[in-house]
């Protein structure tokens, strides 16, 4: 498969390797479901931590991965994840806002939708396949993606993130408790700290 990153940045490269593995939080933990606090500051820092999300995602199997899910309260999100054409999309977005389709071209696609935070849940959710993410590159610059069939869900699913929303509270009452009785079902083979110790 083809890689492509948001732009021809070579700098992107640098954040795609080293890092350290962070423990991914879980549905119950309050930091999922608050409002993040905006990235201001593109420094060392940041990019490390861009670092270590690339590292946590991979580890995890992961197709993308919000700072709050490695508990921190701040508006960003890297991604790893193929669309429907093939091409791996690869990159990090902060302060995003997503814009989606309306009227005629909104076309909606249901699909099992899983999430890192709560694993072994799995349940439908539609979603549209067009999804246009816009916010700033890891150096600050403005920065617009756009994404169709699955990886427009990631763009989704993790912007989701960055505003306290799960994928569960998007689900009917059924469905969600259909996602809780699965993820309590496997939750065992995860340890706490995982994926810094790989599941059993």
């Amino acid at each position: 498969m083809r890689e492509h990153t948001p732009t021809d940045d070579p700098r992107w490269a640098e954040l795609f390797t080293g890092g350290t593995l962070r423990r991914v939080t879980r549905w119950s933990e309050p930091v999922l479901h608050a409002s993040t606090q905006p990235v201001t500051d593109f420094d060392d820092d940041l990019h490390e931590l861009i670092r270590d999300m690339f590292v946590t995602n991979a580890a995890a199997d992961g197709v993308g991965l919000a700072a709050t899910q490695v508990g921190l309260s701040l508006s960003l999100f890297i991604y790893n994840c193929p669309d429907d054409d093939g091409v791996v999309h690869k990159g990090a977005i902060c302060n995003p806002q997503v814009t989606l389709p309306t009227g005629r071209d909104r076309n909606l696609v249901s699909v099992d939708e899983g999430c890192l935070s709560w694993p072994g849940g799995f349940q439908p959710l539609a979603r549209p396949d067009l999804a246009t993410c816009t916010g700033q590159d890891p150096w600050g610059t403005p920065l617009s993606v756009t994404g169709t069939g699955y990886f427009a869900r990631c763009l989704q699913h993790e912007t989701d993130h960055c505003n306290g929303i799960v994928f569960g509270d998007r689900l009917s009452k059924r469905s969600r408790r259909k996602l809780d009785e699965q993820h309590e079902n496997l939750d065992h083979l995860f340890p706490e700290d995982w994926p810094v110790h790989p599941k059993g």
